[in-house]
């Protein structure tokens, strides 16, 4: 009987899921989503993973346009993710974990300087700060758990205590685990709600989700939503998948949201996109999402991460792997100049961007320097890329980390590269003038690029290369999404 129920719940569940009104609001792995409202402004950050500089800061009016404001972590110890970005009265914050335990930092511009990180000796992840009408703060970490800290948010005090258990979803659920994380605290009308997720961030289509419980007191007890999953993918056949990861926000009118990351179906290579759902409150406190509110006219943010150089400093689409890239790429005259590193993409130097599109073609014109190699990749991390690069002789096919071809460079020390990135495949083309090119590989196979393979919880991103010796100078960067 509890498994004919559950099958009807979940069934039930499914019907109405298929009428959400899902709206991609960030294109691209912009993956754990934490805004705020300030007055009439929004802002937005992701978790930047080991891409530095980090926590690059988005702000918006209506929810929808959105333009970057900068960086506000230059370096950190390992991968950072999952922020909780708050406004506690004038002081902006981000919470985050990274090695083990949950920094801080803060600043009174959103546009910084921001302070340098603050260990504050709390263990879990996920991290998720409160603020009671009293002024008293506490910070909720993954598995239920809430920890005390100082009326200046900067320190551990008190003791951990574990105060919720989740929420039990049916047995028959296909997910990649329990996983109770992600905890986003919303004050509203006299009780707590912890927004949460469960499921597994990956895995399977239908892993991930958001819930919610409430409590009049931060210790509980904690109460389950009738209305829980808020959002779930039921199936392979939606067009997003692993929904999860949620938070809550007022919106322009006051429309409640609920903005969350998700899957593209299909396309696990290019990352979790942030997308929202209207949400309303119900007679009996609780919130739900609303399945009747028209938000068809609602658009994506175009996103485009060319780049001419021209400026004179590096662009905010731009990171380095595991170094902050404006620690050795400077701008000069229209190129990027990028200081060779190693002797291999393995541990060369790579400046990375977050592509948009599932399919897309890249292509950059670049000048070699003595001894340099320099090239155009998709890289995944160290031990997984695919591309091109090059020396004043000869030219280096990258099939895998671990298998290359080479030929002869008869294009000379100045040419063009070009990636097409066709979702599954990559072909790789060279040019002497940029408007006749030569096929240099075709259809590799791409397919198996991303988490669910290769882990990590990154993604397949464009990259310009520079290996060796001297520097690689890099002319433009020019991105064009293929149309399906």
């Amino acid at each position: 009987m509890k498994r004919l129920l559950f099958t009807l719940i979940a069934c039930v569940a499914f019907i109405v899921s298929a009428s959400a009104q899902s709206v991609l609001v960030m294109p691209g792995d912009y993956p754990d989503p934490s805004i705020i409202k300030d007055g009439d402004d929004y802002y937005l950050t992701h978790t930047p993973n080991y891409y530095k500089p980090g926590f690059l800061i988005w702000h918006s009016k209506d929810l929808v346009s959105w333009e970057p404001v900068g960086h506000a972590l230059t370096d950190w110890k390992g991968s950072a993710w999952a922020p909780d970005f708050q406004k506690v009265g004038d002081t902006y914050y981000i919470y985050y974990p990274d090695s083990g335990t949950n920094w801080v930092i803060y600043a009174k511009d959103v546009a910084g300087p921001w302070s340098a990180p603050i260990d504050l000796k709390i263990n879990g992840i996920d991290p998720g700060l409160v603020v009671t009408p009293e002024g008293k703060r506490y910070l909720f970490t993954n598995v239920g758990n809430v920890t005390p800290l100082t009326d200046d948010g900067l320190a551990r005090a008190g003791e951990t205590k574990h105060v919720y258990g989740g929420w039990d979803y049916p047995d028959e659920w296909d997910t990649e685990c329990g996983c109770l994380e992600s905890p986003k605290l919303t004050y509203h009308n006299g009780y707590y709600y912890m927004t949460s997720a469960q499921g597994g961030t990956a895995g399977p289509a239908t892993s991930h989700m958001a819930i919610c419980a409430r409590a009049k007191d931060i210790y509980g007890p904690w109460e389950n939503s009738p209305y829980n999953p808020i959002v779930h993918t039921y199936s392979a056949s939606e067009e997003w998948w692993s929904k999860g990861h949620g938070t809550l926000i007022e919106g322009p009118g006051g429309q409640w949201w609920i903005m969350y990351h998700a899957y593209k179906k299909n396309a696990h290579a290019i990352g979790r996109h942030t997308v929202m759902e209207p949400i309303e409150w119900t007679k009996g406190g609780w919130y739900r999402t609303v399945k009747d509110l028209d938000v068809t006219h609602i658009k994506p943010m175009t996103i485009d991460i060319s780049d001419n150089f021209e400026a004179n400093k590096i662009g905010w689409q731009w990171a380095g792997w595991k170094e902050p890239i404006t620690n050795f790429v400077t701008t000069k005259k229209g190129s990027a100049i990028v200081p060779a590193a190693g002797t291999t993409p393995k541990d060369g130097r790579m400046m990375i961007a977050a592509a948009p599109d599932y399919k897309y073609t890249v292509e950059t014109s670049l000048t070699l320097d003595k001894g340099n190699q320099a090239g155009l990749m998709l890289f995944y991390r160290p031990n997984a890329f695919v591309g091109v690069t090059c020396s004043k002789e000869v030219i280096t096919i990258h099939k895998s980390a671990s298998s290359k071809d080479e030929i002869l460079n008869k294009f000379g020390e100045s040419l063009y590269l070009r990636l097409e990135n066709k979702g599954k495949s990559l072909t790789m083309s060279a040019s002497k003038d940029g408007k006749e090119w030569v096929v240099i590989y075709e259809n590799l196979d791409i397919a198996d690029m991303h988490h669910n393979k290769l882990g990590d919880f990154i993604s397949l991103r464009p990259a310009l290369c520079s290996i060796g010796e001297g520097e690689a100078k890099f002319h433009d960067f020019k991105y064009t999404p293929i149309k399906e």
